[in-house]
């Protein structure tokens, strides 16, 4: 059974996070940022559920904390539900975002997404599209169209496997270029649409094929994995 973390200093929220989730999932719960850390540290997890409003250490520096060792999968809660703190969110290394209050239905459906993603990236390190048609070697940092090789860059690589890791969701070009440039938010939307233009060529793709541009958002990965 996969193990979850959830990090949350309201005992309501854990209460009904646990109630949801504890048919499908092994949980352990964390009151306070420090506790949430020193469980990841001692233990192996699948998923972390992560709010953003903690005592002691914040959930924004837990998430930065695990990111620096870690690519697990976050959900990040928080009863901020601005855009820009969800764009804060996702470049603190989040992989989803939900606001309080939130529909515990809709966490179990994200994060057996989520988790169902993962599983797949990490069998045979290997991602298949279109039953064959892509196969996407992970470790080695190749993308082979019907076995030829795709030939990307290091940074058009990373931008895919964001891009699919985060399948369904929108990224803006701000959250593609921090994700996996480590780049300032300013000045840089003509770089991702530039490589996303020679990912397209390179696999390619037809017009918004597995990667759709959301005109005035970004981009996101449509498609059976």
């Amino acid at each position: 059974m996969e193990k979850i973390l959830v990090v949350e200093d309201e005992a309501k929220i854990r209460k009904i996070i646990r109630s949801y989730l504890k048919e499908d999932y092994e949980i352990s719960e964390a009151v306070n940022g420090q506790e949430g850390l020193e469980l990841f540290k001692d233990s192996y997890f699948d998923l972390i559920i992560l709010d953003l409003m903690l005592p002691e250490i914040s959930g924004e520096k837990v998430c930065q904390k695990i990111r620096q060792i870690s690519e697990i999968p976050i959900i990040m809660l928080t009863a901020k539900s601005s855009e820009q703190n969800k764009i804060e969110g996702f470049n603190y290394g989040a992989d989803d975002y939900l606001t309080k209050p939130f529909s515990p239905r809709e966490l179990l459906v994200r994060t057996k997404a989520i988790l169902r993603r993962s599983r797949n990236q990490e069998k045979a390190g290997i991602i298949i599209l279109n039953d064959g048609e892509y196969k996407i070697y992970h470790e080695e940092m190749i993308v082979k169209k019907d076995n030829s090789d795709c030939q990307l860059t290091s940074t058009e690589f990373k931008i895919l496997m964001v891009l699919i890791n985060n399948a369904g969701q929108v990224l803006s070009r701000e959250q593609l270029a921090d994700k996996v440039m480590g780049l300032e938010f300013s000045g840089f939307d003509r770089t991702i649409d530039v490589h996303i233009k020679n990912i397209r060529k390179k696999m390619q793709l037809e017009k918004d094929q597995y990667i759709v541009t959301v005109y005035g958002a970004g981009y996101k990965f449509t498609g059976d994995i």
